[in-house]
Parts: structure tokens; sequence; C-alpha cells
């Protein structure tokens, strides 16, 4: 007897039939920005299809009416519990478009504000993935190491969660005097807060057995459906666009790509886990290699001159006055610029006319390949399943429904 012909005697036996149910937008797990038609037999997942586009940001149209450095306050809103990698990567596309470079000590601090973003990003989707299995200590410990990252930041750019730091041509300021201070100071205790969140979780049996052989899949399989980041390199794939197209003074740093073996949500987190010390370590690399210097290229035409140069020399307030109303003259050209974003490729596909807005910007979130294969991953899983799966995916609303 087949087996469809067995589960359909069975159903008319036992009087059951399958269970269709909508879980969210309008439900914790699923952050208010996704829904899942999920077909049920018992608890047992049939089916399942994602559907997106409830935040509506609209992003790539918005900034076709804004000015070039307009936008930038729009890319700290895709993936916004790690806006500091959106500035960078929008930003290098730009330049990459004009043709300019930036100094030296620009670069450092590019690449030093990329992965405290990083970091912000691991310590919430950890956080958050502990407290929705029940782990709300282990919440609270995550919550603290990214409440300490973030004062470091603040102190940097003056905002903590959408910062706006990142500008054409360099950084809206050079790093504070506490600086280097500070950071010894913070990662020092999130260390200690990651040997304490991991003491609690990854020897807790409901938390291994919840995560471990979940939701697995194939480098095959991951490479077919687009997945880059922690969720591809889980799946064995070591692909880090760090290493594969080097970019700021990730060719100068010495750092580990952590990669998994069989794909699974407990390989997921493990990756982002061992990807926070890594990150520190980049960051410790770069406070130690970088020299005093210019954080911004020495051209008005690109980069908004400071006040006292606009009130002091005539070319600075010539230029502040164009670029203001008619914002900076982009050459006319198309580029594609890939980063390192905190879930994967995170890619700025920009097309100039010449003129002060962009004609297109289209981006590559890394989250929306990734949603698409939740039913793969799901399909003959426990519903229960779903949510370290999702929460492993890491799928954020403003990147995806861009």
């Amino acid at each position: 007897m087949s087996d469809n012909k067995h589960n359909s005697d069975f159903h008319k036996l036992h009087h059951t039939e399958l269970l269709t149910l909508n879980m969210g937008p309008s439900h914790p797990a699923t952050h208010g920005t996704v829904k899942f038609l999920i077909t049920l037999d018992g608890e047992t997942i049939e089916h399942l299809d994602v559907e997106v586009g409830y935040l509506h940001r609209g992003f790539e149209k918005e900034c076709e009416n804004q000015n070039w450095n307009g936008v930038f306050p729009y890319t700290d809103r895709l993936d916004y519990t790690a806006s500091a990698l959106n500035n960078v990567g929008y930003a290098l596309a730009v330049e990459k478009l004009i043709g300019i470079e930036t100094p030296d000590r620009c670069a450092y601090i590019r690449t030093i504000v990329s992965e405290l973003g990083r970091m912000s990003g691991h310590y919430t989707n950890l956080a958050a993935g502990a407290l929705e299995l029940g782990a709300l200590t282990a919440f609270i410990y995550f919550v603290e190491a990214r409440e300490l990252l973030w004062d470091v930041i603040e102190s940097v750019c003056g905002a903590r969660l959408t910062h706006n730091y990142v500008k054409i041509g360099g950084v809206f300021s050079d790093l504070p005097p506490t600086f280097e201070g500070d950071i010894k100071r913070v990662f020092a205790r999130n260390r200690e807060l990651w040997d304490e969140f991991a003491k609690l979780l990854l020897r807790n049996r409901i938390f291994v057995d919840r995560m471990r052989d979940i939701a697995p899949i194939s480098p095959e399989d991951a490479k077919a459906w687009g997945f880059t980041g922690p969720c591809l390199r889980a799946a064995g794939v070591p692909y880090d666009v760090r290493r594969a197209q080097p970019y700021l003074k990730y060719d100068k740093l010495d750092f580990e790509i952590p990669i998994g073996e069989t794909g699974d949500n407990y390989d997921r987190f493990m990756m982002r886990m061992e990807e926070l010390n890594q990150s520190m370590r980049i960051v410790e690399q770069c406070i130690e290699q970088m020299e005093p210097g210019p954080v911004n290229v020495n051209d008005p035409q690109w980069r908004q001159p400071a006040k006292d140069n606009i009130y002091t020399d005539m070319e600075s307030m010539i230029f502040h006055f164009k670029n203001a109303i008619n914002g900076v003259q982009v050459p006319k050209g198309e580029v594609y610029f890939p980063i390192e974003g905190a879930n994967g490729e995170l890619g700025f596909y920009l097309v100039s006319n010449g003129g002060g807005k962009p004609v297109k910007c289209r981006v590559r979130p890394p989250c929306f390949q990734l949603t698409s294969a939740v039913s793969f991953l799901v399909e003959g899983a426990m519903l229960a399943d779903l949510i370290p799966t999702f929460d492993m995916i890491n799928l954020i609303g403003g990147e995806c429904d861009r």
C-alpha cells in the first residue's frame, strides 16, 4: 500500500482532516511583519506558505525621491538591529560610482562600526531566539551586552539604534578620545556575559533538543535558495564577503570564518555566537593598527564641509550651498557593491544619470532569500519547530519589505 493510500485510509477511519492555520502577522513570534499559512496534520507541518510585505517600507522608491546623502537615514531602517552596516554598504556603493577612496583612518573607523553593528544584530537575534524558547534569563544577559555596546555607539555618533553616522566621502566625526578605553571595558564585560549565556543554554537539554537536528539544510540546497551569511556558513559553505571580495580593511585583519556541519538551527545559533568573538577580535586589531589622520576626503564637492570651513573658505561655502540645494552630483553610471551584513550579503545596486538623486536604488537584502526557504526547512517538522527556525533565519522586516 502506498503512503498516500495509507494516510487517506487513516484520515477516513479516524474522521480527521488537515487543519489550515493562519499564524501572524499579529503574532509575537512573527514580529508583526510576516504571515504563515500553515497546513497541519495534527502538530506536523504538511505545508507552509510565507507571506511577507506587511511592513510596507517602500525603501527603494523613497530613495529615488531623495538626494544621495539624504538616503542614509533610510538605510538605517533596513536591518535596524545593525544600522551601521547599512550606512557603510550604501556609502561604499556611491563612492565606487564616483571613483573616490576615503582616508585610511576612515576605512578603519568604518570597519569598527561595521563590526559593532554586526555584534548588535547577533546579540538581538540570539537573545530573542533564547527568549522565544522560554530562556528569559539568557535573554537578559545578552540584552545587557547589547546595551553596553550601544553606549559605545552612542558615544561615537550620538544615537543608539539608527545611526546616520557614515557619509559619502567619510564619516560624521572622528572617534571620541574615550573610545579605546570604553571598548576595552565593554568587551571585557561582554566576554563574561558570553560565557554566562553559553553556560545557560549550550548544556541545557531542553534548548539543545529544540535546536539540534531541526530544519537542517545541505550545502547544495542552501546555495540553491540563495543563502548567505551565518545561515550559509552553518551549512558548511565558507562564503563570507569580507574574505571573498575584501573591502575597507578586512584584507589587513586576522580573523576566522566559523563553519557548521549540518546547517540546522543549532549550527546557525553557534555561527552567530562565534562571530561575536571574531568581531571583537577585528575591532581590537583595528584600534591597534589605525593611525591618526583625516576621516573625510578633502574635497567639498563630495564630503559636506565642516561648519568652520563653510564660514571661512569660499569654495566650501559654494559646495555647501550647491549640495544642500541640488544634492551631490554623482557621475552617470551604474554599480553594484556587496558587503557582509549581519544576516549575509547586503548589496546595493545604484543607477545615476549624473544628477543629485539616484535614478534607481535596488537592495539585495540577505533575509529575503532566507525567508523564502522557511517552507522548505519546516515541512515535515512539528509546529513548535517553526519558532526556533524562524528565529535562526532572523528575518528583519525593514530589510525584507524594502
